[in-house]
């Protein structure tokens, strides 16, 4: 995955991340889980400071490069999912209810590790209105 970007390359990141799959076919798109990873939330965090990474799921490991790739991994353990059907730029229609009112109300407390995305299809193989992304939100 590209190292952490702030908001405003975050399409600049995508690219690169894109680039790097389809060179290396380490991680085929069609074949490989995609991921996303948000450190931090994109409308409260300052646009500087926003950190989000995209990730592909590899069988080995990724050798250096000149896409700025890195070999993370996303732990396992208990999470919290919610599936949010549409656009990407409405995540937060599914996260927001999750975090703020499931969560308070479950009893459950939040592990050491970001509130991830896992694409279950992407653009442009499939239309904005019928993207399908899993909200992962890590539990103790």
């Amino acid at each position: 995955m590209p190292k952490n970007e702030p908001v405003e390359k975050l399409n600049n990141t995508i690219g690169q991340f894109i680039a790097w799959r389809k060179a290396t076919g380490l991680s085929p798109k069609n074949k490989s889980r995609t991921f996303g990873i948000a450190y931090d939330n994109p409308d409260t965090a300052e646009p500087s400071q926003f950190r989000f990474d995209i990730a592909g799921e590899v069988k080995s490991a990724v050798p250096e490069n000149t896409h700025g790739i890195v070999m993370k991994t996303i732990p396992g353990g208990r999470c919290a999912v919610v599936r949010h059907l549409g656009s990407h730029n409405r995540l937060g229609e599914s996260i927001y209810p999750l975090s703020w009112e499931w969560l308070p109300n479950s009893g459950e407390e939040l592990r050491n590790y970001p509130l991830y995305f896992q694409y279950l299809n992407l653009l442009p193989d499939i239309a904005e209105a019928d993207l399908v992304t899993d909200i992962y939100l890590p539990l103790k």
